[in-house]
């Protein structure tokens, strides 16, 4: 088994808690007087660095939002007050995609770069990447922080990286095929849309060299249906990962896949709490994620709300680390959930239903309120050569899995929109 740290990663629990705390305090310590943004919040909360004796006493200290740091960055532009030192001392920029609103920027020190390199290590470790290895980012390299870490976890680990920016999706195939690329970095509906483009143009997949694809931002990589159609699609194993460009990369799914993500205890505190009430969720309930990030002085994130729900497995994994694990990785956001017809909706379920359809390219689900009933419609579109009455059938089981019957609607070929990166499948409108 292959790890970027094996003595971290292989820690005994209580000597990977002593080793958190440690850097909690070291950090906090950093931060007091130098970082505006929590030292306000310290004292505010009549807590300074010193008070944080025991892991246990990090809840003492209070929850971050984005919101907060949005809010910040207005009142405070153009970077906020959540920077530890001059911004002199910064020596990249990048920002959050901006799918929920304006984009956040983000500063990274030269220390805190490396850092997340080192996240991105594990990452790509964990996925069985090793200097021997090819590594294809199919990424376009702006702002969004995207693959950029990737990059730099790939040079930690001494494999070639293969930039394929500034090249359409056939082009990125056939730079693939020329450079024996055998490691693909994309979001998981990339990966897809690129299989995609290969059927239509008769490109060969076999004639790729790929032995696995690392997937992130955006779920996909760990919902089953998602996963196994990467796979077939790819003849390669389809790992998951998990991070933020605020947070950092903070999960990997190992080798053994023993179905969840480890996150890297060693640069991060994780707690689950209950979204609605913030009280600490009971050990194995699902909550939603509040990281801490230990390595990123520059610009920090403590008890950070994520928004991403999550069920923490301390069970001994196969592949030897002592990290915790997500069981089945990310498994939506809190504000997610849509309830139609009385009947709890997740956008991750429907699309573990609708992948499992080969017929399926693409869709779109939007959820709107007609003659005052909640209907949820499903737009498809169906690969060439696809029998139109699988709607009927992608119907029937959707029904039998919400208990209402979603209307199902076969839209043509190339009317759907088609995503390099984030995918925005799921829409709520319910306007009068």
């Amino acid at each position: 088994m292959a790890y970027f740290d094996p003595v971290t990663e292989t820690l005994p629990r209580e000597q990977l808690r002593a080793l958190q705390l440690q850097k909690l305090q070291a950090m906090m310590t950093e931060l007091w007087g130098k970082n505006r943004f929590y030292s306000t919040k310290w004292k505010a909360a009549g807590l300074e660095p010193r008070d944080i004796r025991t892991l246990d006493d990090l809840a003492r200290l209070p929850l971050t939002t984005k919101s907060e740091l949005m809010e910040d960055q207005a009142a405070n532009g153009p970077f906020g007050t959540n920077l530890t030192y001059p911004v002199e001392a910064y020596t990249r920029l990048h920002q959050t995609s901006g799918t929920t609103g304006v984009p956040l920027k983000v500063l990274d020190t030269a220390d805190s770069w490396d850092w997340w390199a080192k996240c991105w290590a594990h990452v790509l470790a964990g996925s069985g990447v090793n200097a021997s290895d090819r590594v294809f980012l199919a990424f376009a390299f702006g702002p969004f922080i995207g693959f950029w870490a990737a990059l730099e976890g790939a040079r930690k680990l001494g494999a070639v990286m293969i930039p394929g920016g500034g090249r359409d999706s056939l082009q990125r195939l056939e730079l693939m095929r020329e450079t024996g690329a055998t490691v693909l970095c994309c979001t998981p509906t990339y990966a897809l849309r690129l299989a995609e483009v290969a059927r239509e143009h008769g490109f060969d997949m076999s004639s790729l060299r790929m032995k696995s694809t690392v997937h992130a931002g955006e779920p996909g990589a760990n919902i089953p249906a998602t996963k196994q159609r990467i796979e077939s699609s790819w003849s390669a194993k389809c790992f998951d990962h998990a991070g933020a460009s605020e947070i950092g990369a903070h999960s990997f799914e190992c080798e053994h896949q023993p179905g969840g993500t480890h996150l890297i205890e060693s640069e991060f505190i994780a707690e689950v709490i209950d979204p609605k009430t913030g009280e600490a969720a009971k050990p194995g309930e699902r909550g939603e994620l509040v990281i801490t990030n230990l390595g990123r002085w520059g610009f920090p994130l403590i008890r950070y709300r994520t928004g991403d729900l999550v069920e923490v497995n301390l069970d001994p994994c196969s592949c030897g680390r002592s990290f915790m694990r997500f069981q089945g990785g990310i498994l939506g956001r809190a504000d997610d959930m849509v309830t139609v017809r009385g009947v709890n909706v997740f956008p991750a379920g429907v699309e573990n239903i609708i992948r499992k359809f080969t017929e399926v390219d693409e869709f779109r689900i939007t959820v709107s309120k007609v003659k005052h009933m909640d209907e949820m419609d499903i737009e498809v579109e169906l690969c060439d050569g696809a029998d139109p009455s699988v709607v009927h059938s992608i119907a029937e089981r959707l029904d039998s899995v919400l208990a209402f019957r979603p209307r199902v609607h076969n839209v043509g070929r190339n009317i759907l929109p088609r995503f390099d990166m984030k995918a925005k499948r799921f829409h709520v409108n319910r306007a009068a």
